[in-house]
């Protein structure tokens, strides 16, 4: 079996297993409890200690679902390399300290069918914005496959194809993962990532990079949100100097549900 190694643990997350679990258990335990159902999420993607918390408010959404999710097609921006349209990886599964996640070949395959994809294992490689939810998934879930998808610049109308061919039903959940503003001082982020997030809420699919990193594959999301009738729910939204102290130059995080 051939597996993307794990890139940022150690960095993003911690390398040990133990330890992971436990940073994912206190992260999880101190999101609220919901007995919501979610199509889709949207979370970030920095360091757990940055944007952990966030994270964890979408995932705490999945534990109801934990046995009918068997397949998450999982969106993520490229950060490490130049790409048009959205990359695909050929490999059999993603490590994590946590152990190893099978990648849903078949949907692979049909997603390379459609305009704007390739393989691109270079992509994945060393990618963040993908990894750092594995461990959330891997422990609110049981059973699953992933679609690994790095999206690059992209029309948002080539996301919702490849989304709505993938679309599937309660088996299938959709993951999008994006940060929001970067580097503004505290205040002037919060004001920036309030007016992001009501656009994310009013599915507005014209985000921009300064808006949310992660925007070409939001556009995609909120595009098949408005096509399949859903409306988008904010859980938490917070930045950088929430968490680790400095608001001098922050990030700002925001997690989301469609349903």
């Amino acid at each position: 079996m051939k597996a993307r190694r794990a890139a940022v643990a150690g960095m993003f997350y911690p390398v040990d297993k133990a330890v992971l679990e436990r940073t994912v258990a206190e992260l999880l335990a101190a999101a609220p409890a919901s007995s919501d159902n979610a199509k889709a999420i949207i979370a970030p993607h920095a360091g757990y200690q940055y944007s952990g918390l966030t994270a964890a408010h979408a995932y705490r959404l999945l534990e109801a679902s934990r046995k009918k999710i068997r397949r998450v097609v999982l969106l993520g921006p490229a950060h490490r390399v130049y790409l048009q349209g959205m990359a695909l990886p050929s490999v059999d599964a993603f490590s994590t300290p946590l152990g190893d996640v099978p990648i849903d070949t078949d949907g692979v395959e049909q997603a390379l069918g459609l305009p704007g994809t390739q393989i691109s294992d270079e992509a994945h490689a060393d990618e963040h914005s993908l990894e750092v939810h594995l461990p959330f998934l891997q422990t609110v879930l049981d059973n699953f496959q992933i679609i690994p998808i790095v999206v690059g610049i992209c029309p948002a109308h080539e996301v919702e194809s490849v989304l709505s061919a993938l679309w599937g039903g309660e088996e299938t959940l959709i993951v999008v993962s994006s940060d929001l503003s970067h580097f503004h001082s505290y205040e002037i982020a919060r004001d920036f990532d309030a007016n992001t997030t009501a656009r994310i809420e009013h599915c507005d699919a014209t985000l921009h990079g300064e808006d949310a990193c992660g925007a070409y594959a939001l556009n995609g999301l909120l595009l098949a949100a408005t096509s399949h009738g859903l409306q988008v729910r904010t859980l938490d939204a917070r930045n950088s100097g929430d968490t680790a102290g400095d608001k001098s130059r922050v990030v700002g995080y925001g997690a989301y549900a469609i349903a």
